[in-house]
């Protein structure tokens, strides 16, 4: 089995962050756990009963069975379609007349669901966004919960050296394959956000967009304390998360009455709670707007959007530009970014 040089370098085991070595088709660790290898993605994913999204368990069955998937080697059931969505899927890649993956092309709803439900089946490009850090330089990027890589995408053509880590084999291949085909280098782990399986020090970067924030706030405290383990001093820390008080954020606690949230629900925080949080786990944290009036409204994104909505994110687009002059309107964002910059 081929395997980038940069993962036996770089991974550990996510348990006891002992070294790996290449066993066949799997990394074992110096304890005897083993971790498969997938087509050249290693899938680092811990035996657990509390995955921080159901497909971790489809992703680690397919890993503990050789990945012999019985229909295919897309692992459909690892991403979150229904069944005539997995059917559309096939028909397309047998087809191969899209300029779009398919996967990318069924998925596109995950990345944010407000602003793509409707190009379900039908996308004719990536929507790659801003990435607001800057530039790379040949720095090493983190990209938590990377989906089908459209983050880290963006990092890479900023000119950092991204590696995406997410708990779905699926949406991992996707974005190995949209990657080969914008021609950009990057790397993916398939792993869990909470165990993250590398080496101590090992990014100038971490980011994560639109992932944290469906975590219990326990699982997100654990991702943080991992996230200021593998960072190097110096290195930031950039994360998008919900304030408690934005607009919409009110709004949608308002209509389920401000119950616990449960499941992959929104966890709602308020701006001083994310600061502790990243300022326990990593260092002097900062907060700056995302964008106002929902959680995930991109610029870049505007020429796929219904008109309605292109009209809310040029006024979310505004009043982001506005909180420069006015620091105080990142108080009423509904999504922000905390920066955290370990010591």
């Amino acid at each position: 089995m081929m395997i980038d040089p940069w993962f036996l370098e770089n991974l550990v085991c996510p348990v006891d962050g002992s070294r790996l070595h290449l066993d066949n088709d799997s990394l074992r660790s110096e304890n005897g756990r083993t971790y498969p290898i997938i087509e050249g993605v290693p899938v680092m994913l811990v035996n657990t009963d509390n995955h921080t999204l159901w497909v971790g368990q489809a992703s680690l069955s397919h890993a503990e069975s050789g990945g012999k998937d019985p229909e295919s080697s897309l692992y459909l059931d690892t991403i979150g379609v229904d069944v005539d969505q997995r059917e559309g899927i096939r028909r397309a890649f047998a087809e191969g007349t899209r300029n779009v993956d398919p996967v990318v092309s069924y998925i596109i709803s995950h990345t944010c669901g407000i602003a793509y439900k409707h190009l379900v089946g039908q996308l004719q490009d990536y929507p790659i966004p801003e990435l607001r850090l800057p530039q790379g330089d040949g720095k090493r990027l983190l990209d938590i919960g990377c989906n089908w890589g459209r983050w880290s995408v963006a990092a890479a053509r900023k000119g950092y050296e991204p590696v995406g880590i997410d708990p779905s084999l699926g949406a991992v291949l996707a974005a190995r394959r949209v990657a080969a085909q914008l021609g950009v280098n990057c790397r993916h782990v398939v792993g869990d956000a909470r165990f993250l399986p590398f080496k101590d020090e090992t990014f100038d970067t971490v980011f994560s967009y639109s992932v944290l924030q469906h975590f219990s706030k326990e699982d997100a405290s654990a991702t943080l304390t991992g996230a200021g383990r593998v960072l190097k001093p110096g290195g930031i820390c950039m994360i998008q998360m919900p304030n408690f008080l934005g607009i919409r954020c009110l709004q949608h606690q308002f209509r389920r009455r401000f119950r616990e949230p449960t499941g992959f629900q929104v966890r709602y925080w308020s701006l001083p709670e994310l600061k502790r949080a990243f300022e326990s786990a990593i260092g002097p944290a900062k907060s700056s707007v995302d964008c106002f009036f929902g959680l995930g409204l991109q610029s870049a994104d505007k020429p796929l959007m219904p008109w309605h909505l292109r009209t809310i994110t040029g006024i979310s687009d505004f009043l982001r530009g506005l909180s420069r002059g006015l620091p105080p309107l990142v108080h009423i964002a509904d999504s922000v970014y905390i920066q955290a910059t370990k010591p």
